[in-house]
């Protein structure tokens, strides 16, 4: 069974830290779906992805290509992904269900700490997934580094 781990960024925005927890899922032996809910948004990160030498190359894909089941890192608004992913994480306040998280190894929600909606949005998410059942870590960065806030055993 899984669990939810939500990241609040504060200071770094969504393309400086999304490479970095691809990496780390990715070290981890993980497929990986990013799910988010506007295909230009995905469109936008896809090219974000390939601009970030310094961290290193992070083979990916947009989901919709002849070769989404091969892919490690899969872009898309849906929430079937064709590469099997071990880990989800979701951008933009893209649903996720206590059913899939039970099923994955984990579940990334990442939400900017600075939109007041998507603030909203995460709490929604959190307080509806803990009631569920679900393991749940909360993330932020507001120290200058990520530490962990709150956990639910769910």
């Amino acid at each position: 069974m899984g669990a939810a781990y939500f990241y609040h960024l504060t200071r770094r925005p969504l393309e400086q830290t999304l490479p970095v927890l691809l990496e780390k899922a990715r070290g981890a032996g993980w497929r990986i779906a990013v799910r988010g809910t506007d295909a230009g948004r995905l469109d936008w990160l896809d090219e974000r992805l390939w601009l970030h030498p310094e961290e290193g190359f992070l083979p990916h894909g947009r989901a919709g290509g002849p070769h989404d089941a091969a892919q490690p890192i899969l872009l898309t608004d849906r929430a079937e992904a064709a590469n099997d992913p071990a880990c989800v994480m979701t951008i933009d306040g893209a649903e996720i269900s206590p059913e899939e998280i039970a099923a994955l190894e984990r579940v990334c929600i990442l939400f900017d700490g600075n939109d007041p909606e998507a603030v909203q949005r995460a709490r929604g998410q959190w307080k509806s997934l803990t009631d569920a059942g679900c393991a749940a870590q909360y993330w932020s960065e507001e120290s200058g580094r990520w530490e962990k806030k709150a956990e639910s055993a769910g």
